[in-house]
């Protein structure tokens, strides 16, 4: 019969939740080095979950943006953070559907400070040129 929709079955409504869209990694120096996996060690247990949480958030969720995520530079996102008594930032790139954990810091002033900015440009210059 013409102008019907088509039945739905069960199966036409399963969407794929639990599978992400990006995959995440760790930016590693040439030694072999994590900075941000270091980083997140010397953290408190809270702080390092709540941090995991807003990433996987970015991971299944992406794209995001604000209060989450926030577009710093061509190629240069920061994950927003909010702890209990302090903001962290992780600054990520996204290539090949992963997202490439670059940097991460606790934020003392209100603008992102220039040096926070320059790792991560570094560390997205040495990701690129290591192609």
């Amino acid at each position: 019969m013409s102008g019907e929709l088509p039945k739905r079955t069960f199966i036409d409504t399963i969407q794929p939740m639990n599978l992400p869209i990006l995959d995440v990694r760790f930016f590693a120096t040439d030694s072999g080095n994590e900075p941000v996996r270091n980083w997140l060690k010397s953290l408190p247990a809270a702080e390092r979950r709540t941090i995991g949480e807003d990433i996987k958030t970015v991971q299944f969720g992406w794209p995001l943006g604000m209060p989450l995520v926030r577009k710093l530079a061509k190629d240069l996102w920061e994950v927003r953070i909010y702890l209990a008594d302090r903001i962290a930032r992780v600054l990520f790139t996204v290539e090949d559907h992963t997202m490439v954990l670059l940097h991460g810091f606790i934020k003392t002033s209100q603008a992102t400070p220039l040096e926070e900015l320059d790792i991560a440009r570094s560390r997205l210059k040495q990701l690129r040129s290591a192609r």
